[in-house]
Parts: structure tokens; sequence; C-alpha cells
């Protein structure tokens, strides 16, 4: 070790050597910038930190990197030489591995202190200074900067002067609501704000014209004590139509154009047999391809009212969001009515093809963490009803396998055939006034499927689902998902040979009898609510949090009362589950620097089986381990409790599932570059029966000493990120397991990467598409 780190320093030192003897006479290598800042004695501890940071984030230019105080970039740049062509292997090292050199300057020298001073003055540090000189080190420079921060402005009152024109009404609403507040610092971004603000405003009470630039904002600071008033005035040379609002006259829509055809005047004198009046609207549609109802929906502007940029915003947000249109244009003809200014305004349309098919071949990773490949056919009809409804078939075949199950998997075969309908808008029996504001429609989601899951030489799993149900945002960071109808019957069916063979295992009978009873009806009611973090904030942290709540067979149980030899109440023979299940999956990002990520998540289910059920039924269970998962552990081998599947390769009918799951995984992901990325992670969580331990047997219900249950799990990621898809390695080993005999669930002391054994028992690789959160 100490003879690596000898020769590294040395190799740098020759390196710095190398530099010198290749630097220009008169120049010198620039190494960086020191700032001594003086403050004064009003100016904070923190403002004086926060200036230090922004002031050193300015400096230009910025220095080459170093290697123990070397610019070893700049030594390897000298180093390749000269290439002789510009794309030969010479060319590469010294383009991919060096760097130029970046030479001290005295003109950078005046810029930045030019530059930070007009910062200061902008955050209202009034009449501070900056100087700056170059101190030398042989064949080193660095800049040396003075900066003298004075006391700091603070606003002393605002006054908006306004004279007798048309805007006078509307600034006196606006300006209740100034972002410029008394005693608040002078800052010039926040003057900026502050003008953008009312022009936004404004647009939104139709002048249409106005422009953040038509506002001059004023500051005397002659008023001692560091004060400054601030006077807003509308500048006099604004064009008089800024300084008028406009109403919406007439909407036109023509919802088939043709980017062919450049010219957006071509079809405003459309004739009248080709126009279809819809209240103001005029719909220029002459093969009434689309009901003008559609319209009325999607344009937020209304005739007779007046311009509204936020109305605007969102009617070109539903247009594209709506699923129909590919491209939306629009234009603006304004006029004069009498005394009044009006305007017309056209909006023009490219539709999608109305019928595609689409044919994938894809690697698959489910939430059931089994992996596979899987081929789908899927079949859109757009616009099937008039109204933007969307018909979509979709028919799948795939195969499914657990990898590295060391023969306690079982393959499965997939096939499926799904449709849906959906409606761009609030479809039910009982007519349902809502106010539409977001820039998506509300709607209503109507959808068929049949699932078939072949259980290799076990036994076959019919699945058929119907729901109906609504989606819609109250705002761009909140989505509401509802389906009050959700009809799921599953039946077993096909038993081989080799099922029946396990009737008489003691370590799968309660398993094989379950599979036996387990034809049932779930009829259930589900609500999703879905948060996140703005996308257009600046912050370092994100966040995404899901709740979702589902009861099930509470109807069911007040309009039937018969039931079968077994005691369970039925419909149509078959009998249905009760339960009420609810779940939180809370995740969180932390952008520590620009190169690493900070990614965390936690969740918690929890299912609570009465009346007919004993247990949740097994497409609504939870499960632990796997690629999205517990990745030291394979796809459901973790729980329920201190249960743990079989692994000598004997065949296990259900995986571990249970009623309860609490999870939680953290990880660090490093960039590399572009392209590759690292992670650092563990995992941690179980899965728990709420009652029944008749399945899985004694150790599997939860109880207040869970946390002694918890399975951990750590490892080593890889993740190659080409854009349009992440491919995942992910690296794990357990460190503790749940169900050996307590005082020795902590493995650390058997960690031995040299040993054959222990690899082959504990290292996992998970190979996946995206990121596991």
């Amino acid at each position: 070790m100490k003879k690596s780190l000898f020769y590294s320093i040395a190799l740098l030192a020759l390196t710095g050597c190398h530099v010198a003897r290749h630097i220009p006479p008169g120049e010198k290598l620039y190494m960086g910038t020191e700032i001594n800042v003086q403050v004064d004695s009003t100016v904070s501890k923190s403002e004086k930190e926060q200036i230090e940071t922004q002031l050193a984030e300015m400096a230009r230019p910025r220095p080459n990197k170093k290697l123990f105080g070397y610019p070893y970039r700049v030594g390897l740049y000298y180093f390749a030489g000269e290439p002789k062509k510009e794309k030969g292997l010479r060319a590469w090292f010294r383009r991919k591995l060096g760097a130029e050199p970046i030479f001290a300057s005295a003109n950078a020298l005046s810029s930045n202190a030019a530059n930070w001073v007009a910062f200061l003055e902008n955050e209202g540090y009034f009449h501070s200074t900056a100087s700056g000189s170059l101190r030398e080190e042989g064949y080193k420079a660095f800049g040396v900067y003075q900066v003298q921060v004075r006391q700091r402005y603070l606003i002393d009152s605002v006054a908006f002067l306004m004279d007798s024109t048309s805007l006078k009404e509307s600034m006196d609403e606006i300006q209740s609501r100034s972002l410029l507040k008394k005693d608040n610092p002078y800052r010039l971004e926040m003057i900026k704000l502050e003008r953008e603000r009312i022009n936004q405003a404004l647009q939104r009470r139709g002048f249409f014209y106005f422009q953040p630039d038509f506002i001059a904002v004023l500051a005397d600071s002659a008023q001692g004590s560091h004060r400054t008033r601030l006077y807003l005035a509308i500048k006099p040379e604004t064009p008089p139509a800024a300084l008028l609002p406009y109403s919406v006259r007439d909407i036109y829509v023509y919802p088939n154009y043709s980017l062919s055809s450049n010219n957006l005047q071509a079809d405003t004198t459309a004739s009248p047999r080709r126009v279809v009046e819809f209240g103001n609207y005029k719909i220029v549609d002459p093969d009434n391809v689309y009901n003008p109802k559609l319209f009325r929906d999607i344009i937020a502007l209304r005739p007779g009212r007046r311009y509204n940029s936020r109305a605007q915003d969102l009617t070109l947000s539903r247009f594209i969001n709506v699923g129909s249109f590919k491209f939306v244009r629009n234009r603006f003809e304004p006029t004069q009515q009498g005394d009044s200014t009006v305007m017309d305004v056209h909006y023009y349309l490219t539709p999608y093809p109305k019928k595609s098919a689409r044919l994938e071949i894809a690697g698959t990773s489910r939430s059931n963490n089994l992996v596979g490949s899987q081929l789908s056919l899927n079949w859109r009809n757009r616009n099937v009803l008039g109204r933007s409804e969307l018909f979509t078939v979709n028919a799948n075949a795939g195969i499914e396998f657990q990898i590295g199950a060391r023969g306690t998997g079982v393959t499965n075969y997939r096939y499926g055939l799904q449709t849906s309908l959906t409606f761009p808008r609030l479809v039910s029996p009982i007519p349902i006034k809502y106010y539409q504001r977001g820039q998506t429609l509300p709607q209503t989601i109507v959808s068929v499927g049949y699932d078939l899951i072949v259980r290799g030489g076990l036994y076959h799993l019919n699945s058929f689902l119907t729901t109906y149900g609504y989606t819609w945002r109250s705002n761009p960071q909140t989505e509401h998902i509802f389906q009050p109808i959700s009809i799921n019957y599953v039946l077993p069916s096909s038993f081989g040979e080799k099922f029946y063979a396990l009737e008489d295992d003691p370590t799968t009978r309660q398993q094989y009898i379950n599979i036996l009873r387990s034809e049932q009806l779930i009829l259930s009611t589900l609500y999703t609510y879905n948060l996140s973090s703005s996308p257009r904030t600046n912050t370092s942290y994100t966040y995404r949090l899901s709740v979702n709540v589902e009861p099930a067979g509470n109807l069911a149980s007040l309009v039937t009362k018969k039931t079968n030899e077994l005691g369970q109440e039925v419909i149509f023979g078959v009998p249905y589950s009760q339960f009420f299940r609810m779940d939180v999956d809370s995740r969180h990002f932390f952008r520590l620097s620009p190169g690493i990520t900070w990614a965390s998540r936690f969740f918690g289910g929890l299912g609570v089986p009465y009346g007919n059920s004993e247990q949740l039924p097994f497409v609504k269970q939870y499960f632990v381990g796997g690629a999205n998962s517990l990745r030291a552990f394979r796809p459901r081998a973790v729980g329920p409790g201190v249960y743990t599947r079989n692994l000598d390769g004997t065949v296990q009918l259900q995986d571990g599932g249970g009623d309860i799951k609490l999870e939680a995984n953290t990880e660090i992901r490093p960039k590399i570059n572009k392209y590759l990325q690292t992670a650092l992670f563990v995992d941690v969580g179980n899965v728990w029966m709420y009652s029944d331990e008749s399945t899985y047997g004694a150790g599997t219900q939860f109880r207040s000493d869970f946390y002694k249950q918890l399975a951990v799990g750590t490892g080593l990621g890889l993740r190659i990120d080409v854009s349009y898809f992440v491919l995942r390695f992910d690296l794990a080993f357990p460190l503790r397991k749940p169900w050996l005999p307590e005082g020795q669930q902590w493995v650390f002391d058997e960690i031995n990467p040299g040993s054959r054994s222990w690899r082959r028992d504990n290292l996992i690789l998970n190979v996946a598409v995206g990121y596991p959160f």
C-alpha cells in the first residue's frame, strides 16, 4: 500500500514537471480562485457564507481538474502530444483523457470583479467593491480577490403609479398580492418576478398584448438608513393595444389540419356548408369525424368572455393530453367591434392515425417478481365514438421463470387478452356535475380481461377481470383513481398428476387444500391517491407518494345469504372474498451533488380478511424478495414471518405471501458518466399473516415483536442508462435471515466471498429493466 502511494505521488510529480516544460513563455497555468470577503457588521454570518458560495460559482475561468494538487489531465494532454490524425488513437487519448490547459488572464480578473459588483448591487448590497490580482508560483498562477460587501438596502415602500388608463382597475386588484414587501431586502430577481406576476395577472384579465417589459420599476435609494422606495409604472412608449382588454368573439376549430399546409389562413374562409356551429364554436369538420361536444370539453376559453392566458394554456395542454391530436397550432385575429376590442381564436389540429397496431417483444419484470419474456400485440382505435374515446385490444403470450431459483421455482406460461375503452370525461348512470380546471380531462375507463397462467405440470389459474373507474387530477401534482366496480373471478383448473402427488406431503398439504378451494369471486372498490413533487421544482429534494384503499365483499354480504357446504357465503355458487386492504408507497430522492443521488422508499401494506376469508386472496397478497424488493433474496423467498421456502429442490405450490408487508429500501446512486451509474443499497422487510397460521405454520402471524423477523440485505449495483430505458444489474447478499434460530439471524460472521459454497447460497444477481424504485 505504501509503495503504491509512493509511486502515485512520484508519477504526479513527474507529470507536474512535464506540464511545466510545455507551458508557453509568458503564460501561467490557472490553478484556482481565492476570494477574501469582508462584510459590514450588519451582514450576518449565514449571509456572508451564501455570498462566498455564489461568488465562487460565478468565478471564471474554471481551473483544470487536479489530483493531489497536480493538473493530471493537462499532463496527459501534453504527454499524448500533437496528433497527426484527427481520428487516431493519439487524438482519442488526448481528447478523452487529457484536457487543454487553462491559462491565467488579467482580463478574467477585471471581468470577475465587475460581474461580482453587479451581482452584489442586484442583491441590494449597494456601493460594494471587488478587485483582483494574480499570485504566481512557478508555472502556476492563482486569482486572488478582495471583496468589500456594504450594508444591504431594504425596501422602504412600494407604490404603483397608474394613470386613468383601462389598466388602473385591474392594477388596483393585482397590487394587493405584490411580492415586494416593506422591510424585505432589495433584490433585482424579486423585481423581475414581480413584473412577470403582473404580466400574467393582466393577461388573465384580457390584456392579450401586454408584456413584462412594459413595466418600469424606479428605485429611490436617497432615503437614508439604507432603505429604498420602489415605484412601478407603465412605460410611456407602451403600445396602445397592450393597454386594452380583449374579449373572445368566435372560436374556430379545424380538427383535420395537415402540417403539409403551412398557410394558417387557408381554412378561415370556410363556406357555411363546411362549418358546424355549436354555440359560438365553429367546427370546420366536413366529414363529421368529431362530435362538437369534445371541443366544448377541451376549450377553456369561452366566447363572449374576456381572453384569459391561463385558459389558453389549459386548452393547449388538453388538446395534447386528450390523445387524438399529434400537433396543435393556434392563431388570434384581433379586431374592433364598436367601442370594444375582440378577437377570434383559431385552433388547427393535426390528428394521429385513427387506427394503429404495434407488436412488441420484450423482457418483463412483473410486480410478482417473476422475470421472463413476452410477445404483445396492441391494437388501438382512436376517436371510436367521436369524442376522442380510445378503444384498445391487447393480446399477449409469455414465459415467466425465476432466475437462480435452484429447482424451487416453477416455470409459468402466461396468456392474456385485455380490452379497454377510455372516455375523456366522466361517464355515469347518475349525472355528475363537475368543474374542469386541470390540464387533463377526467377519464372514465372500462376494461375487461382474461388471463391464463399455466403453472408448469401443476395446475392452470384462470382469472377474469372487469373494472369500471375514473381518473382525474385536482392539480399537476395530484392524481386520483377511483374504481367503484372491480370484479375478479379466479378459477383453478387442469390439475396435473404432479399436483395430486403432493397431497400427502405435510409441507405442502395446506397449500394443496387452499388451491383446491381457491375458486373465488373478488368484488371490490379501489381508490388510489398519487402525489408527487412539482416537475418544475429546482430543489434538491423530490418525492412520490401513492396510497391505495380497497374494501371487498361488503355489498355482496348485503344482497346474499346463501352458503356452501363449508359455510361460506356464495354468489352463483362461488364464494366471495371479504377483506379490507390499504397500502402506502412513499419514495424520496435527495440530490446530494450533481453526480450523487440518495434514493429511499418505504412501503407499508395491511390486509384485514374477515367473514368469508381467513387470508387475502392469493392475487391480492403481498410478497417480498426479488429484483424490485429485497434484492439479497430470491423472488418471493422471504416470509411470511419466519417461514422459508424449501431450498432442497422440492416443488412449492405457492410462494410465501402475506396479508401485511413492511419494506424499506435505501441506496446511494453515484454517476460515473452520462451512461453509467453505480449504487450501494440496503433493503429491509418481510410479510406476515394477519391472523391465519394454518398455511405456513407458527411464527408467521404479525405480532408486536415483528422487528425480530425482518430480513436485511445489501449489495452493489450497476445501471446502464441509454435514455429510453435503464438496464440494471444488482449483486446482493443477505445480512439477516429471519428464519434462523434466535441469536443466529445476523450472518455477518459467515460472509466469505472467497468461498464457492457461500457464493452459491448467498449471492444473488438481479437483472432488470428500470430502477427498483
